[in-house]
């Protein structure tokens, strides 16, 4: 029985365990769509939008850890594609992005909705991206594009113009420039680095009395081991945000989040430290690292990340757990050393006294509630198997610094590219990752009227396919674009702009009833526990409408010189929130410094 190109290409894809793909209909993948109507599988998840799409087959890569797929048309829906892909190369994830292209004899025509997908996809997708232009290609490119992404952890693209999808598949043959393909399966290598240089880090380990240690998404199956040389060395350790889940926040040596969205004990860790040590981790902002000249050592498994962040003496390249159990075994033992006891000390004391003065802080009372007190209510309320997603934004700042994560739980949100608009549709890429498991998108309004919205359609079609249905979506509703706001002020010396920042007041919790979904308006401070109970106890995906005050500030653990002198000349040319600003950020800031210490 004759099979066209696109069924073959279904059926190969079936044959990489791929269940999903994640995508919008268009005349330029009508050979594959139709075919899916026909096929056992890949199953079809529509978004409302391409971007959506891409978000959510990156959400699902990262909730699973396995490929993402997402699809679209030829012209504009492989355009539309391009935002959620961006995030996958900075994040480093796995995705596959199949694009629709017009006609072949089209091409190089100037006809409608043709664009030149192979150059517009050539830095997103450059590890590999290839255009197909005879059957004979299949299935290697979608081979090759797959062992990419999974192997490279990025995206990929392959392109099949709309006449090649409908056209009768035949396989590669023995002949001249013919390429075949083996059967599908990726056999991972495992890197480890050289024993003399695993010795010389663990012999510039053993110098230091004061270590801190750094990770990220990269440690993500070393939590065992990241600890162990924590013990081992009397460290403490501090989380990139893209590392947030990968150890429990209740280990009294976690330092938790880096930089501005982070903590005071982490800042005061690295500052003080003598011997720094990164795993997994790849934080761009140089000024949140330790003052340069500390010793440090660095692991990671992708040789093009090693030694560019910091001035590492010494560089492993390898997988971080079996890098690490390696390391470990000729790290000295400094329990019960005077410096490294004291060290150990001083860090579990800095974070029990942060978490009391983040508790005090979220009860700043605010008009009409404390955007840290949502957190603050959330947090210990977490279910043990929760997946967590939060868009960029304010939300961030309160996602990072709030939230205790413990083992088990997974969280994420665009930590690179720090785009609007992922947290709803990560959410849904989430729950097909893990349809048992309860899943929380934490996002602020701007990127809820963003895209969110148009995607609360999206849950409520496909909520039934999941066996554990609760998605919650918090919309934190200040009517401001409260990340952007603050970033003017504090960056760039310009008060709040209204015409720019503020944003039309709706109820999103309407509007989630309107289309079969619950909702609950929150706008008060006593309330807020109670609506996480509901929520968290219903049968269903619910919309949470929490009322918040744009006013509370993110304040960062350290605040420099410039930024001061930017915030006062906000507040000196007119900032219409000016004095609310002063009373609040410094009834907030104060609490990390009367709170009693314990």
């Amino acid at each position: 029985m004759s099979q066209t190109v696109a069924d073959h290409v279904l059926q190969r894809l079936r044959g990489w365990g791929i269940d999903y793909i994640f995508g919008y209909p268009g005349d330029g993948i009508n050979g594959i769509v139709s075919e899916l109507g026909q096929a056992e599988g890949p199953h079809f998840v529509q978004s409302r939008h391409e971007e959506m799409s891409a978000f959510e087959a990156v959400g699902y890569a990262k909730f699973s850890g396995n490929l993402g797929v997402c699809m679209a048309t030829s012209g504009p829906g492989g355009v539309h594609l391009l935002n959620g892909l961006y995030d996958a190369k900075l994040d480093h994830v796995p995705v596959l992005a199949i694009v629709g292209q017009v006609h072949r004899t089209g091409m190089g025509g100037s006809i409608q909705q043709e664009i030149d997908m192979h150059s517009l996809y050539k830095d997103v997708a450059g590890a590999y991206v290839q255009t197909a232009t005879v059957p004979q290609q299949f299935p290697n490119l979608i081979d090759r594009a797959i062992r990419t992404a999974l192997s490279e952890r990025c995206p990929t693209a392959v392109i099949i113009p709309a006449d090649l999808q409908e056209t009768e598949y035949s396989p590669p043959e023995h002949e001249f420039k013919h390429v075949p393909s083996s059967k599908p399966g990726l056999s991972r290598a495992l890197t480890v680095p050289p024993e003399d240089e695993v010795q010389r880090a663990a012999d510039l380990i053993n110098e230091g009395e004061k270590t801190a240690i750094l990770i990220g998404q990269g440690a993500r199956g070393a939590a065992d081991e990241v600890v162990e040389l924590a013990e081992a060395t009397r460290g403490g350790v501090a989380k990139a945000l893209l590392g947030k889940d990968v150890l429990d926040d209740e280990l009294p040596f976690v330092t938790g989040s880096i930089g501005l969205l982070g903590t005071r004990p982490t800042w005061e860790m690295l500052r003080d430290c003598d011997t720094f040590v990164i795993v997994g981790s790849n934080v761009p902002y140089a000024q949140h690292y330790p003052p340069f000249g500390k010793r440090a050592v660095q692991i990671d498994i992708d040789p093009h990340m090693i030694g560019m962040r910091y001035p590492t003496e010494v560089n492993l390249v390898g997988d971080a757990a079996e890098t690490l159990r390696r390391l470990t075994t000729k790290v000295r033992t400094r329990k019960g050393d005077r410096g490294p006891e004291r060290w150990r000390e001083g860090i579990e004391k800095s974070v029990r006294d942060w978490w009391d003065s983040m508790d005090q802080q979220a009860h700043v009372p605010a008009d009409p509630i404390n955007p840290m007190l949502i957190f603050n209510q959330l947090s210990p309320r977490l279910p043990d198997n929760v997946m967590v997603t939060s868009d960029s934004g304010s939300a961030a700042n309160w996602y990072a610094r709030h939230l205790r994560f413990k083992s088990g739980m997974r969280g994420s949100l665009s930590g690179t590219l720090a785009t609007m608009g992922p947290g709803v549709p990560y959410a849904i890429g989430a729950k097909y990752a893990h349809p048992d498991r309860p899943a929380i998108a934490l996002v602020g309004d701007g990127a809820m009227q963003m895209n969110g919205m148009a995607e609360l359609i999206t849950i409520r079609r496909y909520a039934r396919e999941w066996s554990d249905p609760r998605l919650i979506v918090c919309v934190l509703h200040n009517n401001d674009l409260n990340q952007v706001t603050w970033e003017l002020r504090a960056m760039g010396g310009s008060p709040k702009l209204p015409y720019s920042q503020d944003l039309p007041s709706i109820s999103y919790a309407d509007f989630a009833k309107s289309i079969g979904l619950e909702g609950e308006t929150v706008d008060r401070p006593d309330a807020v526990a109670p609506a996480w109970d509901r929520a968290l106890s219903a049968t269903g995906p619910v919309v949470l409408d929490i009322h918040c005050d744009p006013d509370i500030p993110p304040i960062p653990p350290y605040v420099e010189t410039e930024q001061l002198t930017d915030m006062a000349k906000a507040l000196a040319s007119g900032d219409p929130d000016r004095f609310d600003l002063m009373t609040k950020g410094l009834r907030t800031k104060l609490q990390e410094f009367t709170t009693p210490r314990r």
